[in-house]
C-alpha cells in the first residue's frame, strides 16, 4: 500500500476519532454539584442589621467587583448583565472556532438570604446543546470563588452571600430581588461589640 494512502487513512482516523470523542464528551450525563452549606451561626443575624435598596445597574457593577476580586487578576471567561433577569455570555473555543454561549437565569431568594439563579433559557450558538451539559462546561472551565456553586443537574447557580467578606467581618443577606421593578433589597449585617 502507498505511504500516502496510509497517512491519509491514519489522519481521517485521528479526526474521526476526535471528533467521536468531543461528541462523547458533550453528551455524556452529568454529575451533581455539592452545595457549600452555611454554619448555623452564619445563617443568623447577630449584630446590627442595615437595610440597603440599590438598582439592577448598581447591583451589576457591584457583582462585578467582587467576582473580579475574588478571581484574583486572573480574567473570567464570561460576562453577565443584570436587567429583567441575569445574562451570562461566554464563548466555547471548539475546533479553533468560538461559539457564543448566552444563558439567561431569574434570582430567587432562599430562606437564609441566600442567592439561587434559575436557568430560564440558553443559547448556544446555532447548536442543539441541553443546559446541564453547558452548565457542566461552564463549571469546569470557569474557575468560580468558593461562594458560587455550580449545580447542573438543577440547572442552577447557587450564590451563598453568607460566605463573602465584606469589610470588618460584616454579611450580606438578600431580602428582596425584584428585577423588572428595579427593585433591590440587602441587608448588611455589621458584628456587635
Amino acid at each position: 500500500m502507498n505511504k500516502w494512502k496510509v497517512a491519509f487513512f491514519a489522519l481521517a482516523g485521528t479526526v474521526l476519532f476526535a471528533i467521536l470523542l468531543v461528541v462523547f464528551l458533550a453528551t455524556r450525563p452529568v454529575d451533581g454539584g455539592h452545595v457549600a452549606k452555611s454554619s448555623a451561626g452564619e445563617s443568623e443575624s447577630k449584630g446590627n442589621v442595615l437595610v440597603v435598596q440599590t438598582t439592577t445597574k448598581e447591583l451589576e457593577s457591584i457583582s462585578k467587583k467582587y467576582l473580579k476580586d475574588a478571581a484574583k487578576g486572573s480574567p473570567l471567561p464570561l460576562d453577565f448583565t443584570i436587567g429583567d433577569d441575569i445574562q451570562l455570555r461566554s464563548t466555547l473555543t471548539v475546533f479553533y472556532t468560538e461559539i457564543p454561549i448566552s444563558m439567561n437565569f431569574d434570582p430567587i431568594v432562599d430562606d437564609k438570604g441566600n442567592i439561587i439563579l434559575k436557568q430560564t433559557g440558553m443559547n448556544v450558538g446555532l447548536l442543539n446543546i441541553p443546559p446541564e451539559t453547558t452548565m457542566k462546561i461552564m463549571r469546569d472551565s470557569v474557575e468560580f470563588p468558593s461562594w458560587i456553586t455550580v449545580n447542573p443537574n438543577k440547572a442552577e447557580i447557587y450564590i451563598d452571600l453568607s460566605r463573602i467578606n465584606i469589610a470588618s467581618g460584616s454579611r450580606v443577606r438578600a431580602k428582596e430581588l425584584d428585577l423588572p421593578k428595579d427593585k433591590i433589597l440587602l441587608e448588611i449585617i455589621v458584628p456587635g461589640e
